[in-house]
């Protein structure tokens, strides 16, 4: 009889992107997912050693999802949704196992059966139930690359190969994504280019802010490049650009771009720029260097071959499995 998973996604399209790129590596044969799709109360801001165990926080209208027919195991991927899974597993009499998604606090911490942190937010974390990977869970995945390329490879056909994707992200919380910064960059791919040939994929975020895209576009004016820009209405290319390019150039202020970028196996190259990125970014990108699934932007690593892909959320769904001797 298959197990039955919970899966609690709320609207934070990270935690929740994390959550389903780990249920789809759980083996079908073994697990039953259910997605619960749960919202929340102004309430759910209140620190959860006031909320403690319940469900207090969640919305009137996601009461009822989270029913008493209760699974064999739940995954949250939230600070605001940890209450709510400890509070199943209490309910549940013990029989519900618990996964925790990101560090839920210290608070409640040893209702969980797993805890998954990234190594690069490890600082003073311990625990026997706590378990460390290398960037976050993604969906990224052969078979995920692989529909994308069918969707997506006639659209980029008439450019020169190689295909390079260059995913830009921008501010951050307290640091600028500065004129300096945004200069070095596409400096830095203009330079690529000019060893490589070829031509560019070009994605950015909200985060880019118009005046920086306007300067990278102009620099890189002349090399051949299909662009997906913020506001662009149309169907976004994203995983297209993962699957059909040959290199990887993403901006360090994402641990979520960068994960899928290493998750694709190809040579990847991130862009650190100059006093930017906060120290645990620069760890996260010292984490994936290190372990060999990207190198520094930097014209002496254009040879750089990754010797791996990225797949934290394999490693998390083998650990969810070992839970139950399947």
């Amino acid at each position: 009889m298959k197990k039955v998973v919970w899966a609690l996604i709320d609207s934070r399209k990270g935690s929740a992107g994390q959550i389903r790129g780990v249920v789809q590596q759980l083996d079908a044969a073994k697990f039953a997912v259910i997605e619960k799709n749960i919202e929340y109360t102004a309430l759910s801001a209140l620190p959860n050693f006031l909320r403690g165990a319940s469900l207090l926080g969640l919305a009137s209208s996601s009461v009822p999802e989270i029913n008493r027919d209760f699974p064999d195991v739940v995954i949250s991927g939230s600070r605001r949704s940890a209450p709510v899974s400890r509070w199943i597993k209490k309910h549940s009499g013990g029989k519900t196992k618990i996964v925790q998604i990101l560090y839920p606090g210290a608070f409640g911490r040893k209702d969980y059966d797993l805890i998954f942190v990234p190594e690069h937010d490890r600082g003073k974390i311990s625990g026997d139930n706590v378990r460390f990977t290398i960037g976050s869970p993604h969906r990224v995945t052969p078979q995920s690359l692989a529909a994308a390329r069918r969707e997506w490879e006639k659209a980029f056909v008439a450019l020169p190969r190689p295909l390079t994707a260059l995913i830009i992200g921008g501010n951050i919380k307290g640091k600028g994504f500065t004129e300096e910064n945004a200069k070095t960059l596409a400096q830095a791919v203009k330079e690529y280019h000019n060893k490589t040939g070829g031509s560019l994929l070009v994605t950015d975020s909200w985060r880019t802010g118009e005046n920086m895209e306007k300067l990278i576009l102009n620099i890189l004016k002349g090399i051949p490049s299909y662009n997906y820009l913020w506001g662009d209405k149309s169907s976004n290319p994203f995983m297209g650009y993962l699957a059909c390019a040959d290199n990887i150039i993403v901006t360090g202020d994402s641990v979520s771009m960068c994960c899928e970028a290493c998750g694709t196996g190809k040579p990847v190259f991130i862009f650190t720029g100059k006093g930017w990125l906060t120290p645990k970014h620069l760890r996260f990108v010292d984490s994936l260097t290190s372990g060999g699934y990207a190198a520094v932007l930097s014209q002496d690593n254009l040879s750089f071959v990754p010797a791996a892909s990225l797949n934290p959320a394999a490693e998390i769904a083998a650990e969810i499995t070992a839970l139950f001797k399947i």
